[in-house]
């Protein structure tokens, strides 16, 4: 930094580029929403979702293998 206060030459510095600086995959993302099913990957079987519990968590009620939202 030419002149020691952060802003580089011609004013480019921290803030003044592309992007927010937080990097790749930082954004806020939210999830899928509080409908929808889990799929059990093993046998196929649809439970409602759970709004407060995710899917990947949920084991079936019928094999006992994890779920994915579907």
């Amino acid at each position: 930094m030419p002149r020691g206060d952060g802003t580089g030459p011609f004013g480019q510095g921290p803030g003044t580029g592309r992007g927010n600086g937080l990097g790749k995959g930082s954004r806020n993302r939210p999830g899928l929403g509080p409908g929808g099913f889990c799929v059990c990957s093993g046998c196929g079987m649809k439970v409602v979702h759970q709004a407060s519990t995710p899917c990947y968590s949920t084991n079936c009620p019928k094999c006992g293998m994890k779920m994915a939202r579907g």
